[in-house]
């Protein structure tokens, strides 16, 4: 018998257990507005204070007589690794314990690290400021999914992380808006501790907003060793291919985020506030669009029981990639932020597709398993790697008098970019099959472990 993606969708819909605790679901709209709002205020500022280095790039770098690569370092691996490889312990306190509090304290601890970094006067400290700002930030999401689904009845969850998640975009345009004015107006290290002060206000209105926590006591489930569960899932092409994919995605985001501001600043001649203005505004509107039309292409292709459901956002990274080579060479400012705009929606419109493909081909209670090895791919490498690599192009440019050299380290993005493209559509091909092993190993006994 076929095996369809609406099949894969009604099998494995989250359900709560039938010991859950549904007093912890929020009982009217008014309360549940009041509770995403904050949650997605929370995720505003999660955005903004990761998202502001890339805008306060230049100007950090001219008062800390600082290279393009230390830049690179600063935004690249001083906060990936630390955010990538603590998200896990982080979400499995959530689980375990009060994710209220586990989110509050991550607020409190990057809005203290950003705020610290506005005093910092030198490469060093700098750098362990985004360290803390990345320990902070990475029990963010999981700690806010998991106050989501005690809080949110089932009907209404998924739209509850969908506001949850818009704060990405939404805080990068914050950030490259505000904070390159707030740059331009009062500096740098005044957009670091007025952002960090927010982020203070932020943590109490989340303390007293959510409220108590209560306890869930789900069904017992078999459980499965986690890296037994990564090996199965990497076995499988389909997720093997979404995890290449995801790979070459963050090689792709992670430098056009971290230098495509400085670039426009010295190629063009823009200040902080117009590339805040310009690009800042355009990203957030690209990642707004580029999210809601990626969830609901996705809901759609699985609705229809289309076997092809990473079609278009794979086209979409290619063309991109495309786009984004113009732009490192056109001579006009406004036609190089136009070309750039395609990249900034093909990021976004991806990522409903990628994670909800990801959980239909692992299958029940690997969901959260699948998102973090997405999450590995895309978080660690590229934002390790990308960012480190232009700086150290362009500083060898600089040396060599060659021009553009900014440009040149940024091809990297586009080149990434059709890569992540071509991969997403290798996986688009063998989603169905490996949806149908999912399938028969549930059906034949084996329950899906809980991680």
């Amino acid at each position: 018998m076929p095996v369809s993606t609406t099949d894969a969708i009604d099998k494995y819909r989250g359900r709560p257990g039938k010991n859950a605790s549904y007093n912890s679901m929020v009982p009217n709209k008014l309360r549940a507005a009041a509770f995403i709002a904050i949650l997605f205020l929370a995720s505003i500022f999660c955005q903004v204070d990761r998202i502001l280095p890339f805008i306060l790039a230049e100007a950090i770098k001219k008062d800390l007589d600082l290279s393009d690569t230390q830049i690179g370092l600063m935004t690249g691996i001083a906060f990936a690794a630390c955010y990538t490889l603590l998200s896990l312990p982080l979400a499995r306190a959530a689980d375990r314990g009060s994710p209220r509090l586990v989110l509050v304290s991550c607020i409190l601890v990057w809005s203290t690290m950003t705020a610290m970094g506005g005093f910092a006067g030198s490469f060093g400290l700098l750098a362990a400021t985004r360290f803390g700002v990345a320990l902070g930030e990475a029990g963010a999401i999981p700690s806010a999914h998991a106050l989501i689904a005690r809080r949110i009845g089932p009907k209404r969850r998924g739209m509850a992380i969908a506001i949850f998640s818009m704060g990405i975009p939404v805080g990068t345009m914050v950030g490259f808006a505000a904070g390159g004015a707030i740059a331009d107006s009062l500096g740098w290290r005044m957009s670091l501790l007025g952002a960090g002060a927010a982020g203070g206000v932020v943590a109490c209105l989340v303390w007293f907003v959510t409220g108590p926590t209560p306890s869930l006591s789900p069904a017992p489930l078999v459980r499965e060793p986690a890296l037994q569960i990564s090996r199965r899932l990497v076995a499988m092409p389909a997720f093997r291919w979404l995890i290449l994919g995801s790979i070459a995605l963050g090689f792709a985001s992670a430098a056009f985020y971290a230098f495509t501001a400085p670039f426009l600043m010295r190629t063009h001649g823009y200040s902080a506030g117009e590339v805040g203005m310009s690009f800042g505004l355009l990203q957030g509107g690209m990642g707004i669009i580029g999210t809601l039309a990626g969830g609901r292409f996705f809901d759609r292709a699985v609705r229809a029981n289309s076997p092809r459901l990473l079609g278009p956002p794979s086209i979409l990274l290619i063309l991109a990639g495309g786009t984004t080579t113009a732009a490192l060479f056109v001579p006009a400012g406004p036609l190089s932020i136009a070309l750039f705009v395609p990249g900034m929606l093909s990021f976004a419109f991806l990522l409903p597709g990628a994670f909800g493909a990801a959980h239909l081909v692992a299958g029940a209670g690997h969901q959260a398993m699948a998102s973090s090895l997405l999450l590995i791919g895309s978080g660690l490498f590229g934002p390790a790697i990308a960012p480190l690599f232009v700086g150290m192009v362009s500083d060898w440019a600089s040396a060599n008098a060659i021009p553009n050299g900014l440009g040149l380290g940024l091809l990297i993005a586009p080149v990434a970019s059709v890569l992540a493209g071509l991969a997403m559509r290798v996986a688009d091909r063998r989603i169905g099959q490996d949806i149908k092993i999912s399938l028969s190993r549930s059906d034949q006994g084996h329950p899906s472990p809980s991680v």
